[in-house]
Formats: C-alpha cells, sequence, structure tokens
C-alpha cells in the first residue's frame, strides 16, 4: 500500500518530535531523581558545544546550555525520524529494506552510547550511561508507536498481524505485571503509614546510589523515575514471553523456556536483594520485593494462559508423541526383533 511521501516525511518529523520530547522528559526526570535538575543536557551541550569536560563548572548558565542542546536534540530526532520513516515506507515494497530499518535504529542507539563515551570518563560518570540508553530506548518505542498508529496498514504489512498481537499481547502483559507490584507496594506503604516509600527508596538507590535509605525522602522524581523503569523493566519483560509463547504455536516445548525465564526473572530480582547491604535489605524488606514480584508473575501467568488456553493440550499431545516415538524406535517388535526407528515395519507378500 502506498503512501503520500510528504505524509511520511511529516509523520517523521512529528514522530522524530515526539522522541525527542520523551527523551527531554526522561532527562528531566532522571536529573530532578538525582537531584540536580538539568545537569545531563546541559553537560552534553558544555561538551558538546564548548569543550568543557569538567561537570563541577556547571554552575551558572544550566538554562542556557540547557536550550542550546535541545536545539540540536530535536533537529537530530526530527532528521532520525523522517530517515526512518522513509526506510519504513520503502520496507513495504522492498522487504530487505526492513533489516536497513533495524540497522539504522540500532545504529542510532550506538551513536548515543559512543557520544557520552567520546566525552571521557568524568563527564560518562556523571551522566549515567544506562540513563542515556533508557532514555533512546523509550524515544524509540514512542516514535514507532506513532508511526505505526498513523499507519495502520503500513505495520501489518511490514510486521504481519500475527506479530502485532504478540507485541500487544507481551506489552498488556508487562503493564498487569508492574500494576500488581506497584499496587502491592502501595497497600504495604499505606499500612505502614509511609506512602509511596517503598519506589522512593529503590528510586533513591538506582538513581542516587544511596547507601543509607533511612533519610531518604518521598520526592515526586523518585517515584516518577523508579516507576518508568519498573514498566520498561516488565513490559521487556512480558514481550520476551509472548514471543517464547508465540515460537510454542509451532513446538508446544518451547513453552517450557517460558517457566525458565520465569524462574530467571524471579531469581534475578532475589539476588539483586540478596546483594545489597544488609541494611539496606533491612529498610526495603526483602521478602516484600520478592512476594510483590511472585504476585506479578501468577498476575501475568494467569493473562498468558487466558490468551493460549490450547497450549496445555497442545503439550500433552506432543509428549505423547514423544513417548510413542520412543517405543516404536527403541524397542524391538515381536516379528523383526529390529527397531524400527519410528516406522511401522511392512511385511512384502507375495502376489
Amino acid at each position: 500500500m502506498q503512501h503520500s511521501r510528504t505524509r511520511i516525511i511529516i509523520d517523521g518529523a512529528v514522530a522524530g518530535i515526539i522522541g525527542a520530547v520523551v527523551v527531554a522528559l526522561w532527562f528531566l526526570l532522571f536529573d530532578l531523581a538525582r537531584g540536580h535538575a538539568l545537569e545531563t543536557p546541559a553537560l552534553l551541550a558544555a561538551t558538546i558545544l564548548h569543550g568543557v569536560r569538567d561537570p563541577h563548572a556547571l554552575h551558572h548558565g544550566l538554562l542556557r546550555l540547557s536550550a542550546e542542546y535541545s536545539v540540536i536534540h530535536f533537529a537530530a530526532f526530527v532528521i532520525v525520524g523522517v530517515v526512518g520513516a522513509l526506510l519504513l515506507e520503502a520496507a513495504e515494497t522492498e522487504p530487505p529494506f526492513l533489516v536497513s530499518v533495524l540497522i539504522f535504529f540500532g545504529a542510532f542507539e550506538v551513536f548515543f552510547i559512543a557520544v557520552v563515551l567520546f566525552l571521557g570518563p568524568e563527564v560518562m560518570a556523571a551522566l549515567t550511561w544506562w540513563g542515556i540508553i533508557v532514555g533512546n530506548l523509550l524515544a524509540t518505542a514512542a516514535m514507532l508507536a506513532y508511526f505505526f498508529g498513523q499507519h495502520p496498514m503500513l505495520a501489518k504489512n511490514l510486521l504481519g498481524s500475527g506479530w502485532l498481537r504478540v507485541a500487544r499481547e507481551g506489552v498488556m502483559a508487562g503493564i498487569v505485571g508492574g500494576v500488581v507490584v506497584a499496587v502491592w507496594f502501595l497497600g504495604y506503604d499505606l499500612a505502614s503509614g509511609e506512602i509511596f516509600k517503598t519506589p522512593a527508596m529503590l528510586g533513591a538507590m538506582i538513581f542516587q546510589n544511596t547507601p543509607d535509605l533511612d533519610g531518604v525522602r518521598v520526592t515526586t522524581a523518585l517515584v516518577l523515575g523508579y516507576t518508568v523503569l519498573h514498566f520498561f523493566a516488565f513490559i521487556g519483560f512480558g514481550l520476551a514471553i509472548a514471543i517464547l509463547l508465540a515460537a510454542s504455536e509451532w513446538e508446544p516445548f518451547l513453552a517450557l523456556g517460558v517457566f525458565l525465564l520465569f524462574a530467571v526473572f524471579e531469581v534475578f530480582f532475589v539476588g539483586f536483594v540478596t546483594l545489597l547491604d544488609q541494611s539496606v535489605v533491612s529498610e526495603l524488606g526483602w521478602w516484600k520485593i520478592v512476594a510483590g514480584n511472585i504476585l506479578a508473575l501468577l498476575a501475568m501467568t494467569a493473562y498468558f494462559l487466558h490468551g493460549h488456553r490450547g497450549l496445555r493440550l497442545k503439550l500433552v499431545e506432543r509428549w505423547a508423541t514423544l513417548e510413542m516415538d520412543g517405543e516404536v524406535g527403541i524397542f524391538p517388535t515381536p516379528d523383526t526383533g529390529r527397531a524400527t526407528n519410528g516406522h511401522a515395519h511392512q511385511e512384502h507378500l507375495p502376489s
């Protein structure tokens, strides 16, 4: 299905602006959670445009430096949005271009990581590299969501309705898991009389690397910052499970990998809590985090089982098939005393 080239370019530019806004908001939230408002864009502008590599030299001119970086930031994202939109449109008629699209967006992520690396160790430490990566992944997801939302037939032609369903299922399952944990934390904090205390402490530990959580104040930036990362992680996990379940439609035993992924997910959180300082573990309450994630996994499992009701039957049938193949291929038949390798032995009768 062909689209107007002008419309594609305009939608690509709008997608770029949306991506730039998402990154700008993430940087703002990230800096507020660390207690250094506008530090990230100001430090990027000072380093890229003025050659200043000392993070401690940014006591003045934060607004001016942030405005300078924002101009470059928005211009770069508009260009990326337009080029990405044109590549996606070309991929509709030339499928090999879809690989180019993936390479392009992959290069887009690597470019920002490389920029941070070239800025020097002091700047890289001050910016926190993972914050840059998360911001750009959020922006990429927002840009693709907008563009495919404007061109649903293009999305269907490129990805197929099946993969769009898998993506929706994974995102929804991740949201379900994230909401369950958030409600669990909220209920616990309300019962203890300190609303939003748990996400604030987790946010302080992640953004501020605070070893002592006793004096952590509940702030909007800490709670929102942790919440964004919280849902980002659960949606990514939900997508991984959805892809495995989609593959299990062809080979039911791949569904067993889902249980392995669930186990890895839970062990990761248990290990993460175990590696923390004991005072931090005591303040957070390790069982609270583990219990919240178990509840989330149960909710996500129920959601996936609702959408894959026939999977259990397929697993049973696949297991029965393997048992039958094993019996025929391993044990000798009464007539020949030989293994038949899964095929029925046929006698050649005289005519």
